[in-house]
């Protein structure tokens, strides 16, 4: 790639911004609906995240275009090749976030993120399956291409009229995210520390449950049970735990890694307020309104940080700081 193009080599994990941005835009919906908050916020979110989702997609596909070499050693990498699962993610998300103005648009670019998520979910796990992998290398982004993928691929779905293949993809996003999860705890019980740059990644164990908790919803018919309140309880002693792990977390300067709290944040807030809407006056009605605010707090600060970050010239390098320390050896 010639120097004077100056084409950023964006990282797929860059796409863990529109994660944040679509999970607030979500938030701020059902929080017209229940609240009467202002609508506009929420569609002002959406369309600022499909923007994002659009721009990291032109400039995605450029890299692959222009720098082939650095698009492969990304796949190649045990830790990066993760986050390039986030595309068929984020590309569900905008499809949801669509729907109201065009059901044919949002059906077109759901079925492209959904076959990518499946496809790219399957080739992943076989490759883990071969064994002799780095216990280095695994870390909270194992979620992505099963856990998140099938997850969102759930909600989308329902969202769109299908249940019957919402029920499937939540079966196939659940009982991943319960395998995955045992594998990293016992990673993190007994490995060697996280670098501290790749520490924000741990941010995303607050996702699975949380936003399992609202893929369940959209396939349940009904109040809520058991398991969806024990979902969200297990969200929030997630967020407990990484509360009490910040001063750890928090040992390098912001890095853009930190858009890893931001999904499982809007989840958390997001799920309670489902809730209300569906008739539910338990604790999740006192929950619901402190979650919101700091899902929101959440979400502002780090867009500030990187907001920073770009007025500095310094996002790609802060990205590369974030990625490079998970370099190691083995599949």
């Amino acid at each position: 790639m010639s120097a004077s193009l100056k084409l950023p080599l964006v990282p797929a994990s860059f796409f863990g911004i529109v994660l944040g941005l679509s999970g607030l835009a979500n938030a701020w919906r059902v929080g017209a609906r229940i609240w009467q908050l202002p609508s506009m916020v929420g569609e002002t979110l959406t369309f600022v995240s499909f923007a994002v989702w659009l721009l990291l997609i032109v400039l995605f596909s450029l890299k692959w275009i222009m720098a082939r070499e650095e698009a492969l050693k990304e796949v190649a990498h045990p830790v990066q090749c993760c986050f390039i699962g986030l595309l068929g993610v984020t590309t569900m998300l905008t499809a949801g976030g669509l729907l109201p103005y065009s059901r044919i648009g949002a059906e077109t670019i759901f079925l492209v993120g959904a076959a990518f998520t499946l496809a790219f979910s399957v080739w992943r796990t076989g490759g883990l399956w071969h064994g002799e992998r780095d216990i280095a290398a695994t870390t909270a982004v194992l979620y992505l291409p099963s856990g998140a993928g099938f997850f969102v691929t759930a909600i989308v779905s329902a969202a769109l009229g299908f249940p019957d293949w919402a029920q499937l993809f939540f079966g196939a996003g659940f009982f991943s995210w319960l395998a995955i999860e045992s594998a990293l705890l016992h990673r993190l019980l007994t490995g060697p520390a996280l670098p501290p740059p790749l520490r924000p990644t741990l941010g995303i164990q607050l996702a699975p449950p949380t936003v399992g908790a609202l893929a369940y919803m959209s396939v349940m018919q009904g109040p809520a049970d058991t398991l969806v309140h024990a979902m969200i309880g297990y969200g929030l002693l997630q967020a407990l735990i990484l509360l009490r792990l910040l001063p750890w977390l928090m040992k390098d300067s912001f890095s853009p890694g930190y858009w890893a709290f931001t999904f499982g944040a809007t989840a958390l807030a997001t799920a309670p307020m489902r809730l209300i809407e569906r008739g539910d006056t338990g604790p999740m009605v006192k929950l619901a309104p402190v979650l919101f605010i700091a899902a929101n707090i959440v979400v502002i600060l780090v867009a500030a940080a990187t907001i920073w970050l770009i007025a500095n010239r310094k996002l790609v390098i802060g990205w590369a700081e974030f990625t490079d320390s998970s370099a190691v050896s083995r599949r």
